[in-house]
């Protein structure tokens, strides 16, 4: 399976320009190479324009899921469409999407950890459900949003439930880059699955982002990784059967004690 993360920059604000440019990311990225998987980018219509998200956030009957389900069919394609701002009831969260190729949206999940430090907590709302997993070409995958990588109990569940492939989507600085660099191959080590990331590139309000989007196996081993201050695509071929071979080589799963972990 051939899996291709868009690392790009993002226009603040404007989501026609921002669907116009992934569109033509998309199409060449399938015209040149035939990926399997698409990542995009956390934020990726609007960037972080909190303030603005009332009037630029999608909604039901907006335009971006339709757009997303449109390219994956035209192309034959399966998304993980980043994450959007997504306005519901008077509530905004930033919200992750997955289209298979055949344009349906089969999941869908609620960035849960809201960053402080850019005060999302005054213009978001927290996800209400727990991370699950979906499937792709029969693979158990999941997705978690930027400073969810911060959080290991987050992605054990995942791992818990079977995900041989987790996708990280963000909007990682560049301050904290190293963070960024060692927290995935952290998770891919301790939790023996494919992280796959999609991290923007540019500035904005005075944020420089880290870019850095990775592929890394389930031993931890770096498989491709983009350049800091580049927009490219950031591709690997990956082998889900791995997961459970490396599972069996060191059974950190079999060795739990989960009933002293509480």
């Amino acid at each position: 399976m051939l899996v291709s993360s868009l690392q790009m920059d993002i226009v603040p604000g404007d989501p026609a320009a921002n669907r116009a440019n992934v569109a033509e990311a998309v199409r060449q990225e399938a015209d040149n190479t035939g990926p399997d998987i698409i990542v995009l980018p956390e934020m990726w219509t609007t960037a972080y324009t909190l303030p603005e998200l009332p009037d630029t956030a999608d909604h039901a009957g907006s335009k971006t899921i339709p757009f997303l389900q449109e390219l994956a069919v035209k192309h034959g394609v399966h998304l993980i469409g980043g994450s959007i701002a997504w306005k519901e009831n008077g509530d905004i969260f930033n919200r992750a999407l997955v289209i298979n190729k055949h344009g349906e949206l089969i999941y869908q999940y609620d960035k849960l950890h809201l960053v402080p430090m850019l005060d999302e907590p005054a213009y978001l709302t927290g996800g209400r459900h727990k991370c699950g997993i979906f499937e792709l070409d029969g693979i158990k995958m999941g997705v978690v949003i930027c400073y969810d990588l911060r959080f290991p109990e987050l992605l054990r569940h995942l791992a818990l439930q079977g995900a041989q492939v987790i996708f990280v989507v963000a909007e990682w600085p560049d301050t904290r880059r190293d963070h960024w660099y060692y927290l995935q191959i952290a998770r891919a080590i301790e939790n023996q699955c494919y992280i796959v990331s999609c991290n923007r590139i540019g500035s904005y309000n005075d944020i420089d982002f880290a870019g850095t989007s990775m592929v890394i196996n389930p031993s931890g081993h770096v498989l491709a990784q983009g350049h800091r201050y580049q927009e490219q695509s950031v591709r690997s071929s990956i082998q889900p059967e791995q997961v459970p071979e490396v599972r069996r080589q060191v059974p950190i799963f079999e060795s739990r004690r989960p009933e002293f972990y509480e």
